[in-house]
């Protein structure tokens, strides 16, 4: 049959266009992140909640201050949250920044958030991308318990290979374990 070299032929092509689309390109994210203190212990087998980030403290202005347009808009001006290692819960320290989120979301039905789950460069590729989607999924399922619609949140994980800061430290794996909510 002469059908046979030419589905053979599209069958790669087409695995080899799926793949390019796949590929990441890099890129910024925006947020904020007071890196002054120390990150807590973040070494393999760990978990508990006081690892991490150093007091999960926030930089920045208060949440709507005065500013950039987008802040004058009412968009919340911190955008990242950060996680424990290998962990998916919500932090109570950030819980502040999803309430002001949510609110922002309910004011505004029309505006619509893309949830970047990020993981740092320890483990698989693919846990990492699995471990960046549940922090995502965590995050809308705190914005939908909150009020938002479900129709203005989209989940994306980009796992290890969009870091907010290149290094093997821990302070910069502290940095990596994040989403990201992007209007």
């Amino acid at each position: 049959m002469k059908f046979v070299p030419y589905a053979k032929s599209l069958a790669v092509a087409l695995s080899l266009a799926v793949m390019a689309g796949c590929s990441s390109t890099g890129g910024t994210q925006d947020g904020s992140f007071d890196g002054s203190g120390a990150a807590g212990g973040a070494g393999m087998g760990g978990g508990t909640s006081g690892q991490g980030v150093s007091s999960g403290q926030v930089s920045g202005s208060q949440l709507g201050g005065e500013g950039s347009s987008q802040q004058q808009a009412g968009i919340p001006d911190v955008r990242t949250i950060y996680f424990g290692f290998d962990q998916d819960t919500i932090r109570p320290e950030f819980e502040s920044v999803l309430n002001a989120h949510a609110q922002y979301l309910r004011r505004h039905p029309d505006a619509h958030v893309v949830l970047q789950g990020h993981a740092d460069e320890r483990g698989t590729r693919e846990y990492n991308l699995g471990l960046g989607e549940r922090r995502a999924q965590a995050v809308e399922q705190y914005l939908s318990v909150q009020g938002v619609s479900p129709s203005q949140i989209d989940v994306v994980s980009y796992g290890e290979e969009r870091p907010a800061v290149e290094g093997h430290s821990k302070q910069s794996y502290a940095k990596n374990r994040r989403v990201v909510v992007a209007y």
